[in-house]
């Protein structure tokens, strides 16, 4: 088992950067990893995917070309660079591990067997 710890999240206007980040409990290079967030009263989504090895990254519409999404294998920690943030990314960004069906690339929420608590970000006018 594997526990993470988000990190980064605050409150920024439309525009800003933020970087947010997922320290793991113990080595997690053999995990692929992905972002999902939550917005307030509404259903969790996927936001970024990363491979255990980094060598392929993908992105939901909403966030590519704006997010980047990146681990540190030496330091068991995944990242997720966020530029030119809007008020519709306000949420509570989770990182979490794949544990089912990791062979190819899932945004399904039940293939990813442990997660964060969650770090909040929130992007005012």
């Amino acid at each position: 088992q594997v526990e993470f710890l988000e990190s980064g999240g605050g409150l920024v206007q439309a525009g800003d950067s933020l970087r947010i980040s997922c320290k793991a409990s113990r080595p997690f290079h053999n995990y692929v990893m992905a972002w999902f967030r939550q917005a307030q009263g509404k259903a969790r989504e996927f936001v970024a995917y990363i491979d255990a090895l980094e060598r392929d990254t993908i992105y939901s519409d909403s966030v590519k070309g704006r997010f980047t999404i990146s681990r540190d294998n030496g330091k068991d920690t995944l990242y997720l660079q966020m530029d030119n943030l809007k008020p519709e990314d306000t949420a509570v960004y989770f990182c979490a591990a794949c544990t089912k069906s990791c062979f190819a690339f899932t945004k399904e929420l039940s293939d990813y067997g442990y997660w964060g608590q969650g770090t909040q970000v929130s992007v005012s006018t």
